[in-house]
């Protein structure tokens, strides 16, 4: 190479690590059109009303239309399975829990028609919703401590309600029975509402349920809140302990939580574009009050964050489960 050549060369190359990277045309025109965000519950509900707060702040940020589209139904499942389906272009997503990502693969197995690891793309952490242990006003406890001594005096005569069978208010009872050595039977529900009716009635001796679905229950002397499940107090009620504050059971800690994915195939770029967007609007001091006053407290993360965080909980989930042999047909 001559030196003149030489030169040419060195100045081209100057000019383009001077240039900002070229995104694809599809990142580059993202969002072109409407985004929808399939939520895999009934409307009306929680994770509802968080995927709606969530899309108007989406729509303000892209200056674009974003809906959300409830699709309930096999336990999350339905509304996953939609995503998967979709084309991976960034405008189909889903509010996913823990359950239909993370829990399902260890409860169902091959009746799953798609492989949360394989066939969803993370895009980042929500929220975490820790759990709230409440009991009936009657059961003479006023604490986790109180509990484990009362559970163990009296073994397998204590019931806990939950929403369904393998969800996380399902899996923090069945961790609380391992870490504790105690006999908690599980009584499932369809939802939140008949369960807190049963637990404040005397039917049911306690309940795992967010925070948001018992508060009316709590502030109105139906029901005692015993602990949260998180690892420390929520910011939104410091008032209640957290489960591990009793030594003994230190290494107490199962969320529930929420998070946004993609069809797999869905192009890094715009991933990357979702994901600041989502992080922007976690960070708006009004979003994330409102999103405590659901019971979630804003968790944003990068991509490969949120994977890792996902793996490390399914382990978790795995051990539990087969520890309790907890199976769909529970």
């Amino acid at each position: 190479m001559t030196r003149p050549t030489r030169r040419a060369f060195a100045a081209a190359l100057l000019c383009s690590l001077a240039l900002p990277l070229a995104l694809p045309a599809a990142a580059q025109d993202y969002p072109a059109k409407t985004i929808t965000i399939v939520v895999p519950f009934s409307a009306g509900g929680g994770v509802d009303a968080m995927a709606r707060l969530l899309a108007e702040q989406l729509r303000a940020d892209f200056k674009q239309s974003v809906v959300v589209d409830n699709k309930p139904g096999a336990s999350g499942m339905l509304g996953a399975s939609a995503v998967v389906k979709a084309a991976p272009d960034g405008y189909t997503l889903l509010l996913g829990s823990a359950g239909e990502t993370a829990i399902n693969p260890f409860i169902y197995k091959a009746r799953m028609q798609y492989a949360p690891a394989r066939d969803l793309a993370p895009i980042t952490l929500v929220t975490r919703v820790p759990n709230v242990l409440v009991a009936n006003p009657q059961l003479p406890v006023k604490n986790v401590e109180e509990l484990v001594a009362y559970a163990k005096k009296n073994p397998g005569k204590l019931t806990y309600a939950t929403s369904g069978v393998g969800n996380p208010q399902h899996l923090n009872g069945e961790l609380l029975n391992s870490l504790a050595g105690i006999q908690l039977a599980h009584v499932p529900y369809k939802g939140a509402a008949g369960q807190l009716v049963d637990v404040a009635g005397g039917n049911v001796d306690l309940s795992f349920v967010s925070l948001a679905g018992a508060a009316p229950f709590i502030k109105g002397g139906r029901l005692k809140a015993l602990a949260v499940t998180s690892a420390q107090r929520a910011s939104f009620a410091p008032d209640i302990p957290a489960i591990a504050e009793y030594k003994p059971l230190a290494g107490y800690a199962l969320d529930n939580w929420f998070g946004l994915f993609a069809p797999a195939a869905t192009p890094p770029a715009v991933l990357h574009k979702l994901n600041a967007a989502v992080t922007r609007a976690l960070r708006d001091p009004a979003l994330a009050a409102r999103l405590r006053e659901q019971g979630g407290e804003p968790a944003p993360m990068t991509a490969e964050q949120f994977r890792a965080f996902i793996e490390a909980e399914s382990r978790q989930y795995g051990r539990i489960v087969e520890a309790a042999k907890i199976t769909a047909d529970n």
